[in-house]
């Protein structure tokens, strides 16, 4: 019995859901105005990383971005 193949993954663009390849050259967009579309997206703050950050290191790196909230601000 020969093997199954499995069948072709369908890909997607994620900004208008036409079908993409994967050789395709904006992929995984189907065009450049798909990405630029995700892409001011980002911009705008509509998509969010939502885990926290718990690297200490970088937690320490990121210590003057934090509006100065930091534990030395509280000093009278």
């Amino acid at each position: 019995m020969a093997p199954k193949k499995k069948p072709a993954k369908v890909l997607r663009c994620p900004t208008c859901g036409m079908l993409v390849q994967p050789k395709d050259d904006d992929f995984p967009f189907c065009s450049d105005r798909c990405r630029k579309i995700d892409l001011g997206k980002w911009a705008m703050g509509v998509y969010k990383i939502s885990s926290p950050v718990l690297d200490p290191e970088v937690l320490e790196d990121l210590g003057g971005l934090s509006g100065g909230h930091n534990k030395d601000s509280n000093r009278d």
